[in-house]
């Protein structure tokens, strides 16, 4: 199926609304997919926002809402009238309503929370973090009791499951509401009506607890392929569940954050972020990054001389620092993305090195001997091709120590891992490389003159 063209469809809904046609935009505007709807909606003024949301039907409006950037989401809600927004988040899917809640201005959210219709599965929501476990999660409309029947059991999906689109896997839970237990609806459906649900249910339940940072429930989900995540409390209370589309979010912001981090910028920007915001987050990293090559700068000071009795040694620098921290970068990337996944361990750490090692003195030998056929082609000189060659060689193992040992240094620090060490990587590689190839000129400074 084709995209629709929400140019066209923005030309004719601001076409309408510059008319007063109100109901020829509501039209035009519920015609289309939730991604679409916010889409337009994005791009329409402020006043024409706050006139329109109200107008279209409710599930559409939570629709919008739910799609659109928790900050822009937020400011929207809270020019709208208490009421109005209240009977919108009764549409919108608990865990959506209470981030949106969370977002808005304390006051106000108590108030339009008194006035929702269903504001019990809502309220126990908002106590945990954005980024928990308990944060992510919505409400577990349906659960069974270990005592019923298949049959009773089914029964009891037929009531329920109209107002519930979560009927993946049917969390089985005691008395005092205890996860103890999980079946599947197609174990449900072949199993003898009398079958009571303890002797079909899975005991063996993975689960997680609220307070967990988002990101380990997506790793859980990730690595063991669930459609749905049970969520306790430390006692195995079941509190809700996290489902498959809220994986799909988390994966998508913590790939964000790392990538923006990978780049030195703290946290995600809008493309029209406003120029203050954007220099306050990127000087200083880029104020850092100059301090950390002064490092560099004075180990070439160390070396004036033998640089000005060989100039020629000047025109290799960016081969042997640029290489290299390209060799850095991409073992640094490897090892930051194995601990943003959980992959890699500290008993690990060892066995990750060596193999990166390895893979550093091949890529060195393969570089470093292709270089020093280019110096003796291109400047006529056997040794500063060797001294090139040995010095990218020996770099190349640098680069593949630091990007595995400062990520996990950082990380064993509680440090993000992906923020400062690209910069740390940078200056290693060239520091040491600048040191090891100036330091060998130096030694054969004889054969070069």
């Amino acid at each position: 199926m084709e995209r629709v063209d929400t140019d066209a469809i923005l030309d004719e809904v601001n076409t309408a609304l510059s008319s007063g046609d109100w109901n020829r935009a509501v039209k035009l505007i519920e015609a289309l997919r939730p991604p679409d709807q916010a889409e337009i909606f994005h791009d329409l003024p402020a006043p024409d926002q706050d006139e329109l949301l109200p107008r279209l039907d409710l599930e559409d409006s939570a629709d919008i809402l739910e799609e659109l950037e928790e900050d822009e989401a937020a400011d929207i809600a809270s020019r709208l009238d208490p009421g109005e927004l209240a009977s919108i988040l009764d549409e919108m899917e608990p865990d959506e309503a209470a981030d949106l809640l969370g977002d808005m201005n304390p006051s106000q959210a108590v108030e339009v929370l008194a006035a929702m219709e269903e504001p019990e599965e809502v309220r126990p929501l908002l106590i945990h973090a954005d980024t928990s476990a308990g944060g992510l999660m919505t409400s577990a409309k349906i659960t069974l009791h270990a005592e019923l029947s298949a049959e009773k059991a089914l029964e009891h999906l037929r009531v329920l499951a109209q107002s519930s689109d979560d009927v993946y896997y049917l969390f089985v839970v005691d008395a005092d509401m205890h996860l103890v237990g999980v079946v599947s609806l197609r174990q449900l459906v072949i199993a003898p009506p009398s079958t009571p649900i303890r002797d079909i249910m899975d005991r063996d339940v993975i689960s997680v607890e609220a307070s967990a940072d988002q990101e380990q429930a997506a790793r859980l989900m990730s690595r063991y392929d669930l459609i749905a995540l049970p969520v306790v409390d430390a006692e195995n209370h079941l509190l809700g569940i996290i489902t498959h589309d809220d994986l799909v979010e988390v994966l998508e912001e913590e790939a964000t954050e790392d990538i923006y981090r990978l780049g030195g910028v703290p946290g995600e920007q809008a493309a029209d972020a406003p120029l203050p915001l954007a220099l306050r987050s990127r000087l200083p990293w880029l104020v850092l990054n100059l301090g950390t090559a002064l490092i560099s700068a004075v180990v070439l000071s160390l070396f004036e001389d033998t640089i000005a009795r060989v100039a020629v040694l000047a025109a290799f620098f960016p081969m042997v620092a640029g290489v290299s921290g390209s060799a850095g970068t991409q073992t640094l990337t490897v090892t930051v993305r194995r601990l943003a996944l959980g992959e890699l361990l500290a008993r690990e750490s060892l066995q990750t090195l060596g193999r990166e090692v390895l893979i550093g003195l091949c890529n060195g030998v393969t570089v470093g001997f292709i270089v020093s056929i280019i110096a003796l082609l291109w400047k006529g000189t056997p040794t500063l091709g060797l001294v090139a060659g040995v010095a990218i060689l020996l770099n190349m193992i640098a680069a593949a120590v630091a990007g595995v040992l400062v990520p996990v240094g950082m990380q064993s620090l509680k440090f993000d891992p992906a923020l400062a060490s690209p910069i740390l990587v940078t200056t290693l590689t060239d520091t040491v490389g600048y040191f090891i190839y100036l330091g060998l000129a130096t030694l054969a400074i004889v054969r070069l003159v």
